[in-house]
């Protein structure tokens, strides 16, 4: 070898010591580690003198018995430290110098610990708290998380659950390439089955629409059902999300209920309306049946007068005949008024009518939305608080709430009038949807005034989003008559904090709004 000797280890040290530095030094050299090439490196680390390879041929095999020794234990560890072990097992059976050298190279990267009195025994390192953390999760995950949503699938779920068990166990090398190979395969599965379910989803969202189509076709123009059928097919027409199905749902769940209502009263009205016919039946049935017993009567009257005596009979006649005239009169007039009562009653009965059936039509065009501006109206508005405030509540997020109101509207209006007034309200709001997110709500308060929700968003967040907003409104200037106009707003933001109400949050957020308007307006300031 042509190292020089190494300086003598220091007092304290022993034999395990100068092994495994002997060890170290033939990986880092890259030195095959033979039994002459060992003993030459453990001298040199022992700071003994180099022993002529002659002299030292009786006991060229101590260096292969120790290694052998060293591997044998090595293997006996448990984990990766025992695949290594037998590693170098083999190759020292097949004196495959090269891997053990390689194999060295593994060994002088594993710590080691102190194992009584001047030995020094190789351990496996403990896994670490992050590394227990992320096997457990991903444990979960598969055997909870994925398994739901594959509940469709008996075998995935059995896959998916057995492969979160096998997470947990699962630390050799070939044990966690098992588990790679296996979880590649449930992935392609799942996208096998992914693609499947988006494609039954397409196939009986087109079936709905034909559905939809269909019955809207066989209704007239008036109908009260179409407002609730133009209502889904604009939801299904564009992107869905959770939020805008939970709108829609509770939307129609409204109309629906108040439209029971009122064809509840509309079929009162209707067996009215019968009851009413049937009395103006009977009334004529009545007149009738008075008429002919009548006229029966001046039959009898005529055979009488024919065969009167004298002037007494004959009067006797006439009274008789006046008589029965007044009951027939009496009779007459008492179905005349009836019917015109009855008649009056129809034509209420067919008023009530049209106002029930025009108040359905109107309970099917129901919607939250302002007219003008097509944001959230008042209503819409404590609907989407409402659900907002459960959610945050139930879920510990936050909830933030901006008030804006344009600036210096007044003036737009008298300057350029209330057309104008209104277009730049609508063009406010286009600018605010496109920079809010989908579960962002925009509501119009009063005027010139909005609210808008941010679930899930903290108060800088808030603040930040609602200084974007302003510049990308003076970024888009609003036309009017081809003249180009500025248009601003100044905003305040609020943080819900527990149990608060709407009218509380918002009053917050309204000072705060009118501390930006006194700071010189196109700002936004966040309440206390």
């Amino acid at each position: 070898m042509s190292q020089p000797p190494a300086k003598p280890p220091a007092p304290g040290q022993n034999p395990a010591d100068f092994a495994r530095e002997a060890f170290r030094r033939l990986a880092t050299r890259r030195i095959a580690p033979t039994p002459d090439n060992y003993r030459e490196i453990y001298n040199e680390v022992a700071g003994v003198p180099t022993v002529p390879a002659a002299a030292a041929a009786p006991d060229s095999g101590a260096a292969e018995r120790v290694l052998a020794e060293f591997a044998g234990k090595l293997a006996e560890t448990p984990g990766e430290m025992a695949d290594l072990g037998r590693r170098f097992t083999r190759a020292l059976t097949n004196r495959d110098w090269d891997t053990c050298a390689r194999n060295l190279a593994q060994l002088v990267e594993k710590p080691y610990r102190r194992a009584g009195a001047g030995n020094i025994a190789l351990t496996v390192p403990a896994e670490g708290a992050e590394s227990k953390q992320l096997r457990e999760l991903l444990s979960r995950t598969l055997g909870f998380a994925v398994a739901s949503l594959l509940s469709g699938n008996p075998a995935l779920v059995a896959e998916a659950e057995a492969l979160g068990a096998a997470v947990k166990t699962g630390h050799s090398d070939e044990a966690l390439g098992e588990i790679g190979a296996r979880l590649k395969q449930l992935c392609y599965q799942i996208e096998i089955k992914s693609g499947d379910v988006g494609e039954q989803q397409e196939l009986l969202l087109r079936l709905f629409k034909l559905l939809l189509e269909n019955v809207s076709g066989l209704l007239d123009d008036d109908s009260w059902l179409r407002g609730q059928i133009d209502a889904v097919q604009d939801l299904i027409s564009g992107p869905m999300d959770q939020r805008a199905l939970e709108d829609a749902t509770r939307s129609l769940k409204d109309v629906i209920y108040k439209q029971g209502k009122l064809k509840h009263s509309l079929s009162d009205v209707k067996v009215t309306v019968k009851n009413m016919m049937m009395t103006f039946i009977d009334r004529l049935g009545s007149v009738a049946a008075s008429t002919g017993d009548f006229h029966e009567k001046i039959g009898g009257f005529t055979e009488r007068i024919s065969s009167a005596a004298n002037i007494t009979d004959l009067n006797d006649v006439v009274a008789e005949v006046l008589r029965e005239t007044r009951l027939v009169q009496a009779e007459a007039l008492k179905s005349r008024d009836r019917m015109l009562e009855a008649r009056q009653e129809v034509q209420d009965a067919e008023n009530k009518i049209t106002q029930l059936e025009a108040e359905l039509r109107h309970m099917s065009e129901l919607v939250r939305e302002d007219q003008l501006t097509g944001s959230l109206n008042r209503r819409g508005l404590d609907d989407v608080f409402d659900r907002e405030t459960a959610r945050a509540d139930r879920r510990g997020t936050p909830l933030c709430v901006a008030l804006l109101d344009l600036d210096d509207f007044k003036r737009l209006n008298d300057t350029h009038g209330h057309q104008a007034g209104d277009s730049a309200l609508r063009h406010l709001v286009k600018i605010v949807k496109d920079e809010l997110r989908s579960m962002d709500a925009i509501a119009r308060f009063g005027g010139e005034e909005f609210v808008i929700l941010l679930p899930e968003t903290t108060l800088d967040a808030a603040s930040q989003t609602m200084t974007r907003v302003q510049r990308e409104l003076t970024k888009h200037f609003f036309l009017h008559e081809n003249d180009k106009l500025l248009i601003t707003f100044s905003a305040g933001v609020a943080l819900r904090v527990a149990n608060e109400t709407q009218e509380a949050l918002i009053g917050r957020a309204d000072k705060a709004m009118y501390a930006a308007k006194k700071a010189g307006k196109n700002r936004v300031v966040i309440a206390d």
